[in-house]
C-alpha cells in the first residue's frame, strides 16, 4: 500500500542532519533484521541496542510485535497487511535514522519486494540501511517456538504462519548474513558493530 495523502508539503526544519548526528553520538542508520519467527532477530537486536548505548550511540529497538501493539495494531497478516506493516516500519525507521539514531528493526518481513522498497526509501533519503539475514533453520525455529505459534500452525489452528503455509523469501544478497546456530549473540553483535 502506498501513501496517498493529498495537499501536503514536506516542511523542512532548520537543523542539518550532521548537527543531529553530533548530538546523538554518530550518524543514524537502520539495521533491518529479517528472518523466520523465532530465528533470534529480537535477541540480537536487544543486545545490539545495549552495546550501542554503552558506546554512547543513540539507538532504539523497533520490534515487530511491539509495533503491532500500537502503530501497526490495526494490521493483520494478509499479504497486503504485511506489506503495510513493513512500509510503516520503514518510514518510522527513516525518521529515527534521520534524527541520528540507529533504528534496530526486528521484523520477519517475509517478502523480498517489501524489504527492497524500504531499502529504496532509505537510499532516496540518503540514509544508511543494513539488511541483516538472521538465518536459523525452520526446524530450530519450530523447536524454540516461544509463542507456540508453530505448534498451533502445525495443528491447523493458525493459518498464514511464515515458514509453514506462508512463504519466507530469504534475502539473496543481505548486507550481513548471521547464523545463530554457528555464532553466539556476542559474536553477532560484534559483526554488526563492525559493520556500523
Amino acid at each position: 500500500m502506498e501513501a496517498r495523502s493529498e495537499n501536503v508539503t514536506w516542511h523542512a526544519g532548520a537543523v542539518e542532519r550532521g548537527r543531529r548526528s553530533d548530538a546523538t553520538g554518530g550518524g543514524g542508520a537502520t539495521v533491518w533484521l529479517t528472518g523466520l519467527p523465532a530465528s533470534g532477530k529480537s535477541t540480537i537486536a536487544v543486545a545490539l541496542e545495549a552495546a550501542l548505548l554503552d558506546r554512547r550511540r543513540a539507538a532504539y529497538l523497533l520490534d515487530g510485535d511491539n509495533l503491532r501493539h500500537g502503530i501497526n495494531g490495526d494490521l493483520g497478516f494478509s499479504v497486503e497487511d504485511r506489506a503495510e506493516n513493513v512500509r510503516r516500519t520503514g518510514e518510522v525507521a527513516c525518521l529515527f535514522a534521520d534524527a541520528g539514531v540507529v533504528a534496530l528493526v526486528s521484523l520477519v518481513s517475509p517478502y523480498e519486494a517489501d524489504r527492497s522498497r524500504v531499502r529504496e526509501l532509505h537510499a532516496a533519503r540518503e540514509l544508511p540501511f543494513i539488511e541483516v539475514f538472521v538465518d536459523t533453520p525452520l526446524e530450530e525455529c519450530e523447536r524454540r517456538d516461544p509463542k507456540g505459534l508453530f505448534a498451533r500452525a502445525r495443528a491447523g489452528e493458525l493459518t498464514g504462519m511464515t515458514g509453514i503455509d506462508d512463504p519466507y523469501e530469504a534475502p539473496r544478497s543481505p548486507d550481513l548474513h548471521l547464523r545463530p546456530l554457528e555464532q553466539s549473540v556476542e559474536k553477532s553483535v560484534g559483526l554488526l558493530l563492525a559493520r556500523l
